[in-house]
C-alpha cells in the first residue's frame, strides 16, 4: 500500500489568504482514505490581497509577471511550512488563485507559477487542474466534487462556502456539482467597505434586518435561473453583484442580514429541489461554516427534510486544500481528477500539469 505524502495548496476566491494542508493520502480495499497530518493558513498582506483583487485589470505583461512572482510567493510558503513542521514531502499539489474564469470564451487562469513552486522548493508540483477541461468544453469547475465522491460519499449533499457556494451530490447515477451563486465573497465585501475583515461568527448580521430591495435585486440576478453546469468567477461578482451592494443605502448590518438570507434561500432552494428521500443529510464546509448564523438561517429555510453536519475546524478550513492533494495523486496515477458530468466536459479527464524542481 502506497502511502502518498503531499502539501495541498488552496487560495480561494473569498481572498481571506492561502491554506497548506499535508496530508497523507492512500488507497485501500478499493476505497481511498486520507489523514491532514499538519495544516498553516497564511493571512494576505493588504498589499496582496489588493493585487489579487486587481489582477483581473493587469496587463498581458503584468498579469504573467504576478504569475511568476506569486509562484514563487507559494513556493516560499511551502517551503517555511515543511521547515517549520519538519515534513517528508513527496509532492505539492497547488489550485493557484483565480484570477480569470470565462469557460464560455474557452479560458480560465490561475496564477501561480507550478515551475516556480518547484524550483523553490526542490518539490514536485502538480497544478493547473482547470485548463484540460476548459479545453475539453467544459466549466473547469468546481472541482472539488471527486473528493467529495471518493472521501465523503456518506453524505447526501456537500456544500461549500468559500467566497461563492458550490454544491455536489448524486443525480441519476452521477455525481454533478454547480456553482449555486454568492457566499463569504457578497458578505466580505460588505464588511471591508466598512473596514472590518469579516463578520464573526455572523453577528453583525444577526442584528440586522431585510433590505427588501437589494434582496430582490439579488434573487433577480440571471445566473441563478441557468441550469446547470453552471459556474461564476469574480467577474461575474464585480459586474452583477457588487452595483447592487452600492447603491443600497442602509446600516452595515441590514446590508450582512439581506446578504445572509439571500444565500441562505438560494441554497435551500436548490437543495430542496434535488432531495429524492424524506431525510438527508448536509456537509457544510468552507469559510462560511463557521459563521453561525448563516448556517443556522440556513438550516431553518431547510426545514426538517435536510440535516446541517458542520465537521471540524480542521475539515471546514483545509478540505479543497485537501483535495487538491487527492486531485494531484490521482493525476500522478493518471487516475480521472475531474468529472464531465459536473463539468460539461466531453469526457472525464486526469488533469493537471507536473512540474519537476531544476
Amino acid at each position: 500500500m502506497k502511502i502518498y505524502k503531499i502539501i495541498g495548496l488552496m487560495s480561494g476566491t473569498s481572498l481571506d489568504g492561502l491554506d497548506l494542508a499535508y496530508c497523507h493520502i492512500w488507497e485501500e480495499k478499493a476505497k481511498w482514505e486520507f489523514e491532514i497530518k499538519a495544516t498553516k493558513s497564511v493571512s494576505y498582506t493588504t498589499e496582496m490581497e489588493t493585487k489579487l483583487k486587481d489582477s483581473i485589470s493587469l496587463s498581458a505583461a503584468e498579469l504573467l509577471q504576478f504569475h511568476n512572482s506569486y509562484g514563487t510567493w507559494l513556493g516560499q510558503q511551502a517551503k517555511l511550512f515543511i521547515e517549520e513542521q519538519n515534513l517528508d514531502v513527496d509532492y505539492i499539489a497547488s489550485h493557484g488563485h483565480t484570477t480569470h474564469h470565462q469557460p464560455h470564451k474557452g479560458f480560465t487562469f490561475q496564477i501561480g507559477s507550478g515551475q516556480h513552486i518547484a524550483n523553490k522548493t526542490g518539490i514536485e508540483v502538480i497544478c493547473d487542474f482547470r485548463t484540460n477541461d476548459v479545453a475539453l468544453g467544459g466549466q473547469g469547475a468546481p472541482l472539488v466534487p471527486i473528493g467529495d465522491q471518493l472521501f465523503f460519499n456518506d453524505y447526501d449533499f456537500c456544500l461549500n462556502l468559500g467566497g461563492i457556494s458550490n454544491i455536489s451530490f448524486n443525480f441519476h447515477h452521477k455525481r454533478i456539482a454547480y456553482d449555486i451563486g454568492l457566499a463569504n465573497m457578497g458578505l466580505n465585501y460588505i464588511t471591508r467597505k466598512a473596514g472590518l475583515a469579516y463578520d464573526e461568527g455572523g453577528k453583525l448580521a444577526r442584528k440586522g434586518s431585510i433590505n427588501s430591495t437589494m434582496l430582490k435585486a439579488l434573487n433577480a440576478l440571471e445566473y441563478y435561473d441557468l441550469p446547470f453546469p453552471k459556474s461564476i468567477g469574480y467577474e461575474w461578482f464585480i459586474d452583477k453583484v457588487v452595483p447592487i451592494i452600492d447603491n443600497t443605502e442602509d446600516a452595515l448590518e441590514n446590508l450582512l442580514h439581506t446578504m445572509v438570507m439571500h444565500v441562505s434561500e438560494k441554497i435551500a432552494e436548490d437543495i430542496l429541489q434535488n432531495t429524492t428521500r424524506p431525510k438527508n443529510t448536509l456537509l457544510v464546509t468552507g469559510g462560511g461554516a463557521l459563521n453561525n448564523y448563516l448556517i443556522e438561517s440556513l438550516q431553518l429555510k431547510l426545514g426538517n427534510t435536510v440535516t446541517v453536519d458542520v465537521p471540524s475546524k480542521t475539515i471546514i478550513e483545509f478540505k479543497e486544500a485537501l483535495i487538491f492533494a487527492l486531485m494531484g495523486v490521482l493525476r500522478l496515477r493518471k487516475e480521472t481528477n475531474v468529472l464531465c458530468s459536473v463539468t460539461g466536459a466531453t469526457r472525464d479527464s486526469s488533469s493537471g500539469v507536473i512540474y519537476v524542481a531544476c
